[in-house]
């Protein structure tokens, strides 16, 4: 009868981790991934916010926003150096001596293309094979949180992760501007000048565009995520998928296939400075970016519906 009685208790345990869509292999014990994934999800209750804070708590996570806090304040410093006769020529780089405002467009536009999308590669490309790596997905879907809304929780924070990533940017470079240049009205791209307030808001702007056009790299990371348990090859995978993208944006025989690169309007943000402001590239880079998150969300999706997690 006892013996019975474990079976049929082996069998009910054995059921639920299947129902779960995850299997459990015989005779292993709950371990320290399954306490550490229960946690996470019990924690004050939101898995959204663990998921925040486990992000936002990796010293490599805080590297990362430190290395991009820090681009602003050596960009400045070498203007300040070098810069002796400010002559207000063309681009923000030169207008930073005369405008610290400046400063934060100049490395919004040298962070984009490189520094920035580094930093979303590594974050979204530990997103779900990190979790794989380290034995946690497994527990994750046990707890239970389920598929869906692991993927939802996952590229939410990698969306707020890219908003941090630019307002760190930003910040620093309108910090580093107040103390190392002056402060005033601000001369537009196209002639027009408007009140310091004014372009304070704008560069509010341009810093949330910033991030909006992160999101489709933020999409594809997460998609490759799902595609191994290795966290430094789904980074470099994404990181690598940036580059590719910007060499064929370079190649002019490529142009019919340029406008649908995600990284083929990243620099639309410039024409908020403009009177009127010109609309239909930024447009663009949000539409592309868009179907970017459409396209690959759904592929992470398909992917870790249909997947067998194992560890």
């Amino acid at each position: 009868m006892s013996l019975s009685s474990s079976v049929d208790s082996g069998s009910s345990v054995h059921s639920g981790a299947v129902d779960s869509g995850v299997g459990v292999p015989p005779g292993r014990a709950v371990s320290g991934g399954a306490r550490t994934a229960r946690s996470r999800v019990r924690l004050r209750g939101s898995f959204a916010l663990n998921e925040l804070t486990t992000m936002f708590g990796r010293i490599r996570n805080l590297a990362l926003l430190g290395a991009l806090a820090a681009i602003p304040l050596a960009l400045g410093v070498a203007i300040k150096l070098t810069t002796r006769h400010p002559d207000g020529g063309g681009g923000f780089i030169s207008q930073v001596s005369n405008n610290g405002l400046f400063l934060v467009f100049s490395s919004l536009t040298i962070t984009l293309p490189v520094f920035l999308p580094l930093a979303i590669g590594v974050v979204a490309g530990d997103s779900i094979s990190g979790e794989a790596g380290q034995g946690t997905l497994r527990y994750l879907l046990v707890a239970p949180v389920g598929r869906n809304r692991l993927l939802a929780v996952k590229g939410g924070a990698l969306a707020v992760f890219s908003l941090v990533a630019s307002f760190t940017v930003a910040v620093s470079a309108f910090v580093i501007g107040l103390i190392l240049f002056p402060i005033g009205p601000v001369t537009l791209l196209s002639g027009e000048s408007i009140s310091f307030g004014a372009a304070l808001v704008k560069a509010v702007i341009i810093t949330l565009l910033v991030a909006a056009s992160l999101l489709g790299l933020c999409a594809i990371g997460l998609f490759v995520s799902t595609l191994t348990d290795t966290a430094i090859a789904a980074m470099a995978v994404t990181v690598g998928v940036t580059i590719l993208s910007g060499i064929l944006q370079s190649i002019p025989q490529l142009s019919s296939i340029q406008p649908w690169l995600f990284t083929d309007q990243w620099t639309s943000f410039a024409d908020l400075l403009r009177d009127p402001v010109y609309t239909p590239n930024i447009v663009h880079n949000l539409l592309i970016q868009a179907l970017y998150v459409a396209v690959f969300g759904s592929a992470a999706w398909a992917r870790l519906s249909s997947r067998d997690v194992l560890a």
